[in-house]
């Protein structure tokens, strides 16, 4: 960077607190640049795609199309007036999306259900559908979900080394408890009458225990990297934290996700080996639900829908028995942490730099 203008510098810095998954390093971060002017294009689509809220199923076609017609033209008209108001040419593309902006994407469709039929609740549930697209689109952009995901997939390989290392000092235990549970009568009778909705509860239950376990520890171990690579920077805001917390769990999120989907990989094909039907018809009562059959060397081999709920139910335990493990291992957490640190200090260092070089007058080099 030598030579170049101080403003480039800056914009360098903050492209890299960006790759690194962090853009709250970015002290001038705002919602309205740097979130949801970037997401325009998906709130314009959903926008206009509510049109079909000033549909109502006890009208006829051509009733329903006019509607829709008369509503398209009520959101293209309101949201040339909010331009408008907010100073810019009638049809333009807003590059900054603010309070403004954001309660016409919000109030502005849920407006067609209540003049085209009075339809009230469609009205509640179109306000609470972009309330929750707002949401998604701000946790997913202001903290750099996408950059993080890059940053952790580069890093996968060897955070699954240590993942397994410390999978490796659990598994006796695991695998004893998976196996027999796997050839157990009960666990097959569980899983084969169990509802599609009881087995998303019971996903949902394992996934909130896992990532309370993965949550525990994020404050004292922001805390702990920001003594030990800060370095003599001002101190992070509380958001900025949350952003370093962010790609902790991120992180390790992936390898619990890891972890469970080899489990489940590893007893869908030994099921399909070791399960014959005739233990399926003892356990179950039949030979369940068969998916797919494959036949190799004069052999059938038969994946079930029995098979992959049990797979999945000891898949979604041993994500938790290994959340678990990373919390109270200390091994692996020094382990995990000193290869973060190592990739965090060089963030910091540079945070420092571009701390010092806001603070100096324009025009410096």
């Amino acid at each position: 960077m030598e030579g170049s203008s101080r403003e480039q510098r800056l914009r360098r810095f903050e492209a890299d607190f960006r790759a690194a998954g962090l853009p709250l390093f970015d002290e001038d971060f705002s919602a309205s640049t740097d979130v949801f002017n970037r997401a325009v294009p998906l709130l314009a689509f959903i926008f206009l795609g509510q049109m079909l809220g000033a549909i109502k199923l006890e009208w006829s076609f051509l009733a329903n199309v006019a509607a829709v017609l008369a509503g398209l033209a009520i959101l293209l008209t309101a949201a040339g007036l909010v331009n408008r108001w907010r100073g810019r040419p009638f049809g333009s593309v807003p590059e900054q999306v603010g309070t403004t902006e954001l309660a016409a994407f919000v109030l502005l469709p849920a407006l067609l259900p209540l003049i085209f039929g009075g339809q009230v609740e469609n009205a509640l549930w179109t306000v609470v559908a972009n309330l929750a697209v707002l949401a998604v689109i701000y946790a997913v952009l202001a903290y750099g979900l996408p950059s993080i995901l890059v940053w952790t997939a580069k890093r996968l390989y060897r955070q699954l080394l240590s993942s397994l290392m410390l999978l490796a000092r659990a598994v006796p235990l695991l695998l004893i408890f998976a196996l027999l549970a796997f050839v157990n009568t009960e666990m097959w009778q569980v899983f084969a009458t169990v509802s599609d909705p009881g087995l998303i509860a019971i996903g949902v239950l394992f996934l909130s225990l896992g990532t309370a376990f993965l949550l525990a520890r994020l404050p004292r171990e922001v805390r702990e990297l920001e003594s030990e690579v800060g370095g003599d920077a001002p101190e992070l805001t509380t958001p900025q934290r949350r952003n370093v917390g962010t790609v902790l769990f991120v992180s390790q999120a992936v390898q619990v996700l890891t972890v469970a989907l080899t489990v489940a990989a590893f007893f869908i094909v030994f099921g399909a080996i070791a399960i014959t039907p005739e233990a399926r018809e003892a356990w179950i009562g039949s030979e369940g639900d068969v998916l797919l059959t494959v036949t190799l060397w004069g052999e059938q081999f038969q994946l079930t829908a029995e098979l992959l709920k049990v797979a999945g139910g000891l898949a979604a335990f041993s994500g938790l028995y290994f959340a678990i493990a990373m919390l109270t291992d200390s091994t692996y957490r020094e382990e995990f942490l000193e290869e973060l640190t190592g990739e965090m200090r060089s963030v910091f260092r540079e945070r420092a730099e571009y701390l010092r070089l806001r603070a100096a007058p324009a025009g410096t080099r």
